[in-house]
């Protein structure tokens, strides 16, 4: 059983993963609106690019979408503790360290995935950034890379960072293969291995730590949490996002923000209306919507609406509401 106090109920019992190219500022603010508890989390973002790069467009985003971690990707301590200052000072609420990632980019940075192989050198990564900011540091990892012996390899991830002060652990439950697969093929061919993950929290009852990987439901979040401090939804939470509507109610025993979706999108509306004013595509922030009435009559006629219409240039509002028509009607026909 869980043994967390209140203080971590209120932070990671339920995050949403960063995904590249997804959970970008319009993804979230649209989260936020479906959950008030969840936390939500920046795609990952490298040193080098706020340190040289467009700092503002990376790194801005909207004070409603809080609590939201910003993720880091690196693996110079001094860079590192530079960076999660910035952070700090734009407002985020925590600090991760992504090393779990398996991708070519990572890899060519010798960040990522690839730091699996060097806990001690997280854990002066984690010191460093400990030692620079207020708000809490922790670590998204893998449970290996490549050959290595999940086991051993977590367990000396988890009390490296742990000694240097981790404030928790995010742990994809699968290993990642740096060799021979491709990172959409690391996101489902590894096999899951919870049992492990629900091992580690045994042998650190002190440290939150939070699961990710292949859990799709409200019922397989609470019973993960039966298991281990908090669950991470990634995919799941992306493709369907109407079921993020669930989690206040269903974890933390609160109202939802909305009845439903379609409230939910009508409170949408002005964050879309003032980012067209600013010149954001309208397709920049509806294709995190395809998902939204998954299962439901009128999806496909929702999604095949926004993917041709939006991209075109004026698209507006106009846009959203005819295909909200289209989902209305065929629910009144079904």
């Amino acid at each position: 059983m869980r043994e967390s106090s209140t203080d971590f109920d209120a932070a990671w019992r339920f995050t949403i993963a960063p995904m590249m190219d997804w959970t970008d500022r319009h993804c979230r603010f649209f989260h936020r609106l479906l959950t008030r508890r969840t936390r939500l989390y920046t795609e990952m973002v490298t040193t080098g690019a706020i340190i040289y790069g467009p700092r503002e467009r990376l790194l801005r985003f909207d004070v409603f979408e809080q609590p939201v971690a910003v993720q880091l990707g690196g693996s110079e301590p001094g860079a590192l503790a530079q960076c999660a200052r910035i952070a700090e000072d734009y407002g985020y609420a925590e600090i991760n360290l992504n090393c779990g990632c398996p991708s070519d980019r990572v890899q060519n940075g010798a960040f990522g995935a690839c730091l699996m192989r060097e806990p001690q050198l997280v854990a002066e990564c984690v010191a460093a950034m400990k030692a620079s900011v207020r708000i809490p540091v922790t670590v998204k990892c893998r449970i290996a890379v490549d050959d290595q012996e999940p086991r051993e390899a977590l367990w000396a991830m988890a009390q490296a960072v742990v000694a240097a002060g981790a404030d928790a652990l995010m742990v994809h439950a699968r290993k990642a293969w740096l060799q021979g697969l491709s990172p959409k093929e690391n996101r489902d061919i590894p096999p899951l291995d919870y049992d492990l993950v629900y091992a580690l929290k045994r042998d650190f009852p002190a440290t939150p730590i939070a699961i990710n990987g292949g859990i799709a439901t409200m019922e397989e979040t609470q019973a993960q949490l039966t298991h281990i401090d908090g669950v991470m939804m990634g995919r799941a939470a992306y493709n369907n996002p109407g079921l993020l509507l669930n989690v206040d109610p269903v974890l933390f025993g609160e109202p939802a923000p909305f009845a439903d979706l379609y409230a939910a999108l009508e409170a949408y509306e002005p964050y879309i209306a003032a980012q067209l004013a600013q010149g954001i595509r309208l397709h920049d922030i509806t294709r995190h919507l395809l998902g939204l009435f998954a299962g439901q009559p009128g999806a496909r006629l929702w999604r095949r609406h926004l993917a041709t219409e939006a991209p075109k240039r004026g698209a507006g509002l106009e846009v959203l509401r005819d295909a909200l028509a289209h989902v209305r009607s065929e629910r009144v026909a079904a």
